[in-house]
């Protein structure tokens, strides 16, 4: 099958070089307008998007990010916020007390809409020849984003994305997946088709990672393993609380 939606989001990468050459104005309001029109549970647009083009206040998420020179080298970065505080505008209006960011579904609800919004601004831009890389680093320390970006209680900043003009050049390989049969399954959860897509993949992404050159790179079990064998961003839950948020069936 033919079809150029398909082919473009089957072939997206992350991209962590770029040229340098500024997004256009008019190009990143048609990225930021598409972004706008995704989906958002209740219509209650509960995310809001930081649009950052300063190159200092660029270079300062990077080093909160942890110093991430992908962030750094990039035109634009977007900040994707979950925001309880535009619907408690809303519930000024209706006379009513706003609760939802003091559950455990509001932190979902807030979290999913804002990985829906990135996916569809990752697309976006994709379409118009440029390149982007979700960046989870920016929790890494969310005090300093929080106050870097003036973020009122209800909000939290959730994901990044960078944005630029790709350099050819240092442009990566798609990274292959896991099996479709063990990520995609039928009917009910599999638990031993996605342990085999997991032993299959281990053997495929060493493959991978040696044709790139990449030959200390880990298997897909050693790297997860090390990295959720901790918890890596350890302020999450503190940073939530401070900003207004709970984690609880009950407000």
């Amino acid at each position: 099958m033919s079809n150029s939606v398909i082919e473009q989001l089957t072939q997206r990468r992350s991209v962590r070089a770029f040229t340098g050459d500024p997004v256009r104005v008019d190009h990143l309001t048609a990225i930021l307008r598409a972004t706008q029109q995704a989906p958002s549970s209740i219509n209650g647009q509960q995310t809001s998007l930081v649009v950052i083009r300063d190159p200092e206040r660029i270079s300062q998420v990077a080093e909160i990010a942890g110093g991430q020179p992908q962030v750094a080298g990039a035109d634009v970065v977007v900040v994707f916020v979950i925001d309880f505080n535009r619907t408690a505008e809303a519930a000024k209006i209706a006379g009513t007390q706003q609760v939802v960011e003091r559950s455990a579904e509001g932190i979902v609800t807030g979290a999913v809409d804002a990985g829906i919004a990135l996916a569809t601004f990752q697309a976006a831009a994709n379409a118009l020849g440029y390149g982007t890389t979700p960046i989870g680093g920016i929790r890494r320390n969310p005090t300093a984003l929080i106050e870097l970006l003036g973020l009122p209680a209800r909000t939290y900043p959730v994901v990044a994305a960078t944005l630029g003009v790709p350099d050819s050049a240092k442009l990566a390989q798609v990274k292959p997946r896991v099996s479709l049969e063990s990520y995609a399954l039928s009917e009910r959860y599999d638990e031993a088709k996605v342990a085999e897509g997991v032993a299959a993949y281990d053997e495929v992404l060493r493959t991978w990672w040696d044709s790139q050159g990449l030959t200390q790179m880990g298997t897909y079990s050693h790297d997860t393993a090390k990295t959720y064998s901790t918890v890596y961003f350890p302020t999450i839950a503190a940073t939530l609380r401070s900003q207004g948020f709970e984690f609880a069936d009950e407000a």
